[in-house]
């Protein structure tokens, strides 16, 4: 289906949705009921409430003329076409970057309860570590600052919550709708107001194919809903070494490689595209991805991870 018709076709959905809301309210008024019908729109509305309005930040699968490794001691890297992009600078939009970064985890679906590869705590204990005074990768980002003149800083763990949310089994199939209306699930049970600060991680559970996945060609990717940053996160070991398993340490290294290099744009930018964005529209993690990855030591274990564009080095940086 092509964008323009897409595009249609979502205007008339949600012209639909507009009128059917109205005659609601028409029909309570007539009848008396004018407060069960402002609960009634209230509950609609907040169900449509994501709108989601793309995929910024695609890890793309990992293919033989894009792997590249090297040791961890070399820390920086001069763009090379390998790394996917066409290079730097990142230039800054006008819109927010992330200050103090918050990460939610949610791990969607009764499916995660039988999960034996420990996915779990892999990704606990990365969040746990990132934002620590062991973690000189996330301070990269800390050049990219916006019109208040201040860019990202860390002054302890990112992970803000977790929630298994295990009252159901996560779709076989889920649109980008249902991983954006899942993100909410998550503001709702955190208990959050979402500030330019929140990201929100579906994390989808092996077996399932959130947004065509791994027949869609990506990883992952991040989006901004509205209301908060979010990124859909599929079950990556399903695609095996396409998206980073066994890439640097063992088969969990796509999680970590692959979440962290979503981590890093929603932090640079959060409400794509108005952060900061190469010319050709890629971010952080694009411009460096399956680029010279290598383990990253942070107090709560080691993990394999890329790289991420520096403007300050002109190249993809493993610390900053």
């Amino acid at each position: 289906m092509s964008e323009r018709n897409l595009a249609s076709r979502r205007l008339r959905r949600g012209l639909a949705a507009i009128g059917a809301l109205a005659l609601t309210v028409g029909l309570a008024a007539l009848s008396g009921g004018t407060a069960s019908a402002t609960t009634q729109i209230a509950q609609q509305a907040k169900h449509h409430k994501p709108q989601p309005h793309g995929r910024f930040g695609i890890v793309p699968m990992r293919s033989a003329s894009t792997a590249s490794t090297a040791s961890a001691a070399s820390r920086v890297h001069t763009f090379s076409p390998e790394s996917g992009g066409t290079g730097g600078p990142l230039n800054y939009g006008g819109g927010p970057v992330q200050h103090n970064v918050q990460v939610y985890l949610v791990f969607w679906g009764n499916q995660w309860d039988s999960d034996s590869n420990g996915v779990e705590s892999y990704m606990q204990n990365l969040f746990s570590g990132l934002g620590t005074s062991s973690d000189s990768w996330s301070t990269v980002t800390s050049q990219y600052t916006d019109s208040s003149g201040s860019g990202p800083t860390f002054g302890g763990a990112v992970l803000a919550g977790t929630w298994v949310d295990d009252a159901g089994a996560a779709p076989q199939s889920a649109a980008q709708s249902d991983i954006a209306a899942e993100a909410e699930n998550g503001v709702s049970h955190f208990g959050i107001t979402p500030t330019n600060d929140t990201q929100i991680v579906v994390l989808s559970p092996s077996g399932t194919n959130p947004d065509g996945f791994p027949n869609s060609g990506f990883c992952a990717w991040h989006d901004y809903d509205g209301t908060v940053s979010y990124t859909n996160m599929p079950y990556v070991l399903d695609a095996g070494s396409s998206c980073g398993a066994n890439s640097v340490s063992n088969q969990l290294d796509g999680f970590s490689i692959v979440e962290g290099h979503e981590y890093a744009e929603s932090m640079t930018d959060p409400q794509p595209s108005s952060g900061w964005v190469a010319s050709d529209g890629e971010e952080d993690g694009d411009l460096c991805a399956w680029y010279n990855l290598g383990s990253v030591s942070l107090s709560t274990g080691s993990f394999a991870m890329q790289p991420t564009w520096s403007n300050s080095a002109n190249g993809c940086a493993m610390s900053g």
